[in-house]
């Protein structure tokens, strides 16, 4: 175990865990060892338990049944999409009318906006990779300039979590971005909105919980930012180089079935 530059509160605060789930829970279709074990006995504790993806082809329902299937017992309300994520923020601005950029069944979460690809009021960009094209791209760009707000529903760059390199959300927001001379509101990790969505589900305080996440870019960033003790597991997508990173998490286990020793 490496212990980061943070310090700890002491283990006894824990009252609450909000996980990662690829990368740390499973990876590539496959459970890690002892992932399930860690859940189902976190919760015989009593915490609170929260699982956080910045996956935005996924709506909750669609990740709550794949991890079932997988064999956790997980509950809807325990889980946080990026796609349901920007789901709630864009119901709290009220929109008139928007145009959803996203794949797969994150689409389900926007069914109650009015859609419009003509002339939205909020262009939100997810996944989309059936339609970033010439002819979308440049259609989302001719509507910012001419007013539409955009929103990302994440922001990180790339993505290595199927084993190739691949262009994520942020590289398509950022070129909107650059082009129109905007500044996308970003909805997923590291971006502080996520987390307080999570907390504020929780009814927890911020000195009661830790994120557990295998990206020092993301889940150990966006945790440190935004004020919670953050472990990292050097699983699914770390790199050792991350080590070497200013972004310091306060413990580092190999495994997910070593976290288990902070409430021992």
């Amino acid at each position: 175990m490496r212990t980061g530059k943070q310090g700890s509160l002491g283990v006894n605060a824990i009252r609450g865990v909000i996980f990662d789930i690829d990368g740390v829970l499973i990876f590539q279709g496959r459970v890690y060892p002892k992932a399930i074990e860690v859940v189902d006995t976190l919760r015989a504790k009593g915490l609170v338990l929260r699982f956080l993806t910045n996956s935005t082809l996924k709506s909750r329902a669609s990740c709550t049944e794949k991890l079932r299937q997988s064999g956790f017992r997980i509950f809807p309300d325990e889980v946080i999409t990026a796609s349901y994520a920007t789901a709630v923020y864009l119901r709290s601005q009220n929109p008139v009318s928007c145009w959803v950029l996203v794949d797969r069944e994150g689409i389900q979460e926007f069914k109650e906006f009015v859609q419009d690809a003509d002339n939205p009021e909020y262009i939100v960009i997810g996944d989309n990779r059936s339609q970033f094209d010439f002819d979308h791209l440049n259609n989302a760009l001719r509507l910012i300039v001419n007013g539409s707000k955009l929103i990302a529903m994440q922001s990180e760059l790339i993505d290595t979590s199927m084993g190739n390199i691949e262009l994520n959300v942020g590289s398509w927001v950022g070129m909107l971005e650059r082009a129109a001379g905007v500044r996308a509101v970003s909805i997923g990790k590291p971006n502080p909105y996520v987390f307080e969505l999570a907390l504020h589900s929780m009814h927890l305080d911020k000195n009661d919980l830790i994120m557990v996440g295998d990206r020092i870019t993301t889940d150990i960033q966006g945790a440190n930012y935004f004020g919670l003790r953050s472990v990292l597991i050097k699983t699914g997508e770390f790199d050792e180089r991350d080590l070497a990173s200013e972004i310091v998490p306060t413990y580092t286990f190999e495994t997910i079935g070593e976290l288990l020793g902070l409430f021992s």
